[in-house]
C-alpha cells in the first residue's frame, strides 16, 4: 500500500482526552476516532491490526474442534426471560423497542441465544461434546467507558458455547478450551496470566481469567514470578496464579503480584441455562438429561489495546508481528529524487509480487516525520532508500524494536524480506 493512497491521519500531540498509553497511541496512530463516548470507528490501520487478531482467534479455535457461527447482535428480551435473567437486564443492558413493541436487547452476551439455537437442533448425546463460537460486536452501556477500547460500550468478542453429556466430559472441553487460550494468546504475540477467577452472574464453578500484564491494568493478579519468562501450556496449570478475590497469602517468596487486564475468560456453568430453557437431549438410555454448559470469551477489540499496553516504547507502539498492521515501511527519504524513487518504486513493485505485506512512505513529508510516523505506527522493519547508499546500491535496514539498523546489499534483498526473522 502507497501510503499517499491511504487513509492515515496521525497526531504529533498527546490527546487531551486519553488517559492510558493505549488510547493516546491509538487515537495519535490514526487506529480509531470517538463517535461517542465508549463507541469507536475503526479506521484503516487499526481495522487491519483487529482483523488479524480476529483471524488468529478463528484458526486456533477451528484448530482444536470449535465449529464457528454468526449470531445476531440483537435479540428477543423473551429468550432472557425465559433463562431467569431478564430481572438482571438493568441500566448496563441496551433495550430496544421495534414499531410492533417488542422488546429487544443489543446483546452482551449469548449464553441464552446459543442454548435455544441447540436446543432445536441437538436431540441426542451422541451428537455431544459440541463448542459452538462466534466474533460478533456487543454492547455493554458502561456508566463510564474510559481508557479507550480497554473499556468501551461497544467491542469485537470472540465468545465461544460448549455443551457435554456430563460433568466429567465438561472438564474435559473446559482444558481443551484453556489449551486453545493458551496456544492462542502465545500465537498473538502476548504473555499472558491465566489466573483463577470468579464466574460472577453467569454462576458456575471452573473459571479462570487470562491477562496480560500491564501497569494501567485494572485488576490485581497474584502468580508465580516464573511466568514472568516462557511457560509451557502444562507448567501453567501447575503454578499458582489468582485473581484478588480468590488470592489466598502464602509464605511462598516466588509469588508477585501486578497489575492486569483481562483479555479472556473462561468457565463452566453447569445446567443453569439448559435446565432452565428446557434444552434437554437423551442419554443412553433413553432418559431426558440437560447438558452441561461453559462459556468461553476473548475480548478481540481489547487485545489491540492490551498489546500497546504491554509493548511500547516513547516513540510509539511496538506491534507483534504476527499482528502488525504491515511486516515492512518501505522509507524514501529523498522523493524529489528521480533515480532513488525510480528505485523506491521497483523494490515496492518487487514486494508486492512477493505478497509481502509493506506500507511504501511515496509522500512528500521531511524524513524526520517520515521516521517519526514509522516508529509511532510501529510496524516491525523499516527499509530505509535514500541517495547515499543507492549510490552503492545499498538500502538501511531497522529494527522498529530494538532500534538497531545494518547495510544491507540489494542482492540480498529478496532472502531478507522473505525472513520471518531477521538478524541484526
Amino acid at each position: 500500500m502507497r501510503l499517499s493512497n491511504f487513509f492515515l491521519n496521525t497526531l504529533k500531540e498527546k490527546p487531551s482526552e486519553a488517559q492510558v498509553i493505549s488510547h493516546q497511541l491509538m487515537l495519535r496512530s490514526g487506529m480509531i476516532k470517538q463517535n461517542i463516548a465508549g463507541i469507536y470507528t475503526w479506521l484503516p490501520i487499526g481495522l487491519i491490526v483487529l482483523r488479524k487478531i480476529a483471524n488468529i482467534v478463528r484458526k486456533n479455535m477451528n484448530k482444536y474442534g470449535m465449529i464457528e457461527l454468526l449470531m445476531p447482535c440483537i435479540q428477543s428480551i423473551d429468550l432472557w426471560k425465559e433463562s431467569g435473567r431478564g430481572e438482571y437486564c438493568g441500566k448496563e443492558t441496551l433495550k430496544i423497542l421495534d414499531r410492533h413493541d417488542n422488546e429487544l436487547i443489543f446483546s452482551p452476551t449469548c449464553e441464552e441465544l446459543i442454548t435455544d439455537i441447540f436446543r432445536s437442533s441437538i436431540k441426542s448425546y451422541k451428537s455431544l461434546p459440541k463448542i459452538l463460537y462466534n466474533i460478533q460486536w456487543k454492547f455493554r452501556d458502561e456508566i463510564r467507558p474510559r481508557f479507550g477500547v480497554l473499556r468501551c460500550r461497544e467491542f469485537l468478542m470472540k465468545d465461544a458455547y460448549s455443551f457435554d453429556i456430563d460433568k466429567e466430559s465438561a472438564e474435559k472441553t473446559y482444558n481443551l478450551v484453556y489449551d486453545a487460550y493458551y496456544s492462542t494468546f502465545k500465537e498473538i504475540g502476548v504473555k499472558v496470566v491465566p489466573v483463577r477467577a470468579d464466574n460472577g452472574a453467569i454462576g458456575g464453578d471452573m473459571s479462570h481469567e487470562f491477562h496480560v500484564i500491564a501497569e494501567n491494568g485494572e485488576s490485581n493478579i497474584f502468580y508465580d514470578k516464573a511466568f514472568l519468562g516462557e511457560v509451557s501450556v502444562d507448567s501453567a496449570r501447575k503454578l499458582y496464579a489468582a485473581a484478588e478475590e480468590k488470592h489466598t497469602e502464602t509464605n511462598n517468596t516466588d509469588i508477585v503480584s501486578s497489575k492486569g487486564i483481562e483479555v479472556g475468560h473462561i468457565f463452566n456453568f453447569g445446567t443453569k441455562y439448559s435446565e432452565s430453557m428446557k434444552s434437554f437431549v437423551s442419554d443412553s438410555t433413553g432418559s431426558s438429561i440437560a447438558p452441561e454448559m461453559g462459556s468461553y470469551g476473548i475480548g478481540v477489540s481489547r487485545m489491540v489495546a492490551a498489546i500497546i499496553e504491554a509493548s511500547h516504547d516513547e516513540k510509539g507502539i511496538i506491534w507483534p508481528k504476527s499482528v502488525a498492521p504491515f511486516k515492512f515501511s518501505l522509507i524514501n527519504i529523498h522523493p524529489q529524487d528521480e533515480s532513488v524513487t525510480k528505485f523506491a518504486d521497483e523494490l515496492y513493485e518487487k514486494m508486492l509480487n512477493l505478497n509481502i505485506e509493506v506500507l511504501y512512505d511515496d509522500t512528500k513529508e521531511r524524513a524526520g516525520s517520515k521516521f517519526a510516523t514509522h516508529d509511532l505506527i510501529g510496524i516491525p522493519y523499516h527499509i530505509i532508500v535514500g541517495k547515499e547508499k543507492f549510490a552503492e546500491n545499498l538500502i538501511e535496514l531497522k529494527d522498529r524494536k530494538t532500534q538497531k539498523s545494518k547495510i544491507v546489499s540489494v542482492e540480498n534483498f529478496d532472502n531478507i524480506i522473505r525472513s520471518d526473522n531477521i538478524e541484526f
